[in-house]
C-alpha cells in the first residue's frame, strides 16, 4: 500500500484554504482554485512592494511641484536648487513640509533660490 502522509498533506491543503479566505466562489472553497488564486496574490503582494516605492515618488513629486510653482519656481530648478545648497532633505521630508508648513517650505524655497543665483553660468566648451 502506498503511504501518503495524510496528516501532512490535510496540514498543508488546510493552510493553503487557510490563506485563501476572503477570495469569493470556489477560489475560497477548493483547493485546486485556492492554490492558484494564493500564488496570484502572492506574485502582486510581491509586485507591489516594489511599485509602492514608485508610487508614493511620484506623489512627493507631484506634492512638491504643485507647491513650487506657486512659489515661482518649478520642480527640477527646485531640486537643483536644494542640490547646490547640499540640502540633504528627501522628497518625501519637502512634500510633508510643502503640506503641512508653508513658511518652512518659502524658506526651502528662498535657498534654493539663492543657490541657484550663486551657481557659476554652465560654459559649453566645444570640441
Amino acid at each position: 500500500m502506498r503511504v501518503t502522509n495524510a496528516p501532512a498533506s490535510r496540514k498543508r491543503r488546510n493552510r493553503m484554504l487557510q490563506a485563501a479566505k476572503g477570495f469569493r466562489l470556489k477560489r475560497s472553497k477548493l483547493y485546486r482554485y485556492a492554490s492558484d488564486a494564493v500564488d496570484h496574490g502572492r506574485q502582486y503582494a510581491y509586485r507591489d512592494r516594489r511599485v509602492k516605492k514608485r508610487t508614493f515618488r511620484y506623489l512627493w513629486q507631484a506634492r512638491i511641484n504643485a507647491a513650487a510653482r506657486t512659489a515661482g519656481i518649478t520642480y527640477s530648478r527646485f531640486i537643483e536648487g536644494l542640490k547646490e545648497a547640499k540640502c540633504a532633505l528627501d522628497r518625501k521630508v519637502i512634500a510633508d513640509i510643502a503640506a503641512q508648513d508653508n513658511a518652512a517650505f518659502l524658506e526651502l524655497v528662498n535657498i534654493a533660490k539663492n543657490a541657484l543665483k550663486s551657481k557659476p553660468a554652465a560654459t559649453l566648451a566645444k570640441a
